[in-house]
């Protein structure tokens, strides 16, 4: 069971986004973090934690706060991204992106593209990204390696 937070504003506007309701940085509902975190400390079932949006590096220091916290619960942070693994080790994301990552276990990376949409979960392909340019990054791995390794779960089809 995880819990999932998305964030308001993105930049992308990827054609064919799942959540478009979200690109308006001046949308949603502003939500304190220490009431995620009060939220978090409080549910006991949970494995981890899932950061979407919008664009979750658009507030890099409120979404860092949030998963460090998870962290320290022994909960697994997993974050969906417009940018790309490459772009945020370099900078593009801002300073605050590559203080996030290093509290990010697996990061789905990539603009959503609508032309190459994965069809149905029972075709085999991975269920965990929305595109096939998209991937799942292990990301304390590819920080050690200097590269993007890729996450695999155990007995999961990787296209």
């Amino acid at each position: 069971m995880r819990f999932a937070l998305f964030t308001q504003g993105c930049p992308h506007g990827c054609p064919g986004c799942h959540n478009p309701e979200t690109w308006d940085e001046h949308g949603g509902m502003l939500t304190d973090t220490e009431e995620i975190i009060r939220v978090l400390r409080s549910t006991h079932y949970l494995d981890g934690i899932t950061i979407s949006g919008g664009e979750p590096l658009l507030q890099p220091f409120a979404v860092l706060e949030i998963a460090e916290e998870a962290q320290a619960l022994g909960l697994s942070v997993w974050m969906y991204t417009g940018y790309t693994f490459e772009q945020i080790r370099e900078g593009y994301a801002g300073i605050g992106a590559l203080q996030l990552l290093q509290e990010v276990d697996v990061l789905v990376d990539g603009r959503f593209i609508a032309s190459r949409a994965y069809g149905s979960i029972t075709d085999g392909t991975p269920v965990w990204c929305g595109s096939s340019n998209q991937r799942l990054i292990d990301v304390r791995q590819s920080l050690i390696a200097g590269h993007v390794v890729l996450w695999r779960e155990l007995g999961m089809k990787l296209a």
